[in-house]
């Protein structure tokens, strides 16, 4: 059974905004309609969804979670509704990116695809963690990784993640031709890379147990500005401090080259039909990516 779809979308509207007061305000309803609709949604359903005390209503953990992905159907619906208006057009490509990478090597690529292809539409998103393509309204996402594909996923090798550790001048230690040196400087420290400085050690043949601890970023971007302010050494992509090594601004730690920790991907899910969109957009990227010798999955 599929529930009226007055009443899913009170429900994922009480669930973003919080109030039934709200929910009415936002979808020019009246309060008592807006519990009427929810209500209808339970009756349907044959479980609870809210705790009611008076006039106000609350969702339960289990309708959270519900609405959560009833929020991503109703996107992709939108999103469908908006490439029937336009039947001429390839249609629209929703992807999700990171923030950092996205916006120094993909955003500055992007007028060449749109001149090869002003039938695609390409719509952007940030995410600094893997998308759940069952949940998430997204048709692909370019996501960093290691050798192994995610599960119900392909993908397509864009280029590799070659860190550096770089720090403000001041900061870097007398020693530069040792890395065991930096084991006792404060390391930033990357949310979705917890041991990438475990790992960096370990390409350099140091035993480090416990590299010091330094202030926790979910961005690159913003790492790279605590590395500039002094807040500690940073371990950020070659391709993202290009600029601040050459004026100055930041040095490398240690003189050593660059480590390859893992790559970045386009990444689909693979128990859809492919859409001209997605096709057209993996086949150029194909053309952008570094690696020559990786094959364009089919």
């Amino acid at each position: 059974m599929i529930p009226p779809l007055g009443a899913l979308r009170a429900l994922e509207a009480l669930d973003r905004l919080g109030s039934a007061t709200a929910v009415a305000r936002e979808l020019d309803l009246s309060q008592s309609a807006v519990s009427r609709q929810i209500r209808t949604l339970e009756e349907g359903l044959g479980v609870a969804l809210v705790k009611r005390q008076g006039r106000r209503l609350e969702l339960l953990p289990a309708a959270h979670d519900y609405a959560v992905t009833v929020r991503a159907s109703l996107e992709r619906i939108a999103q469908a509704s908006l490439a029937l208006r336009i039947p001429a057009r390839a249609g629209s490509l929703e992807l999700a990116m990171l923030p950092t990478f996205g916006m120094r090597w993909l955003i500055p690529r992007l007028p060449d695809f749109a001149r090869r292809h002003p039938d695609v539409t390409v719509n952007l998103a940030t995410r600094i963690r893997p998308c759940d393509f069952a949940v998430d309204p997204f048709d692909a996402a370019i996501e960093f990784g290691g050798a192994t594909p995610r599960s119900g996923t392909r993908r397509l090798r864009l280029r590799p993640e070659r860190m550096l550790p770089v720090c403000a001048p001041a900061l870097a230690p007398g020693d530069r031709a040792a890395p065991g040196a930096l084991a006792d400087l404060p390391l930033l420290q990357m949310d979705t890379r917890p041991d990438a400085w475990r790992d960096w050690f370990a390409a350099q043949g140091v035993a480090v147990t416990a590299p010091g601890a330094g202030t926790s970023f979910d961005q690159f971007a913003a790492m790279r500005v605590g590395a500039e302010a002094g807040l500690g050494v940073a371990l950020l992509p070659d391709y993202l401090v290009e600029t601040e090594l050459a004026d100055g601004r930041l040095v490398r730690a240690v003189d050593v080259a660059p480590v390859t920790l893992g790559a970045y991907h386009l990444v689909w899910p693979d128990d859809r039909g492919q859409s001209p969109a997605l096709v057209r957009f993996r086949d150029w990227l194909a053309g952008q990516a570094e690696d020559e010798d990786d094959p364009l999955p089919r």
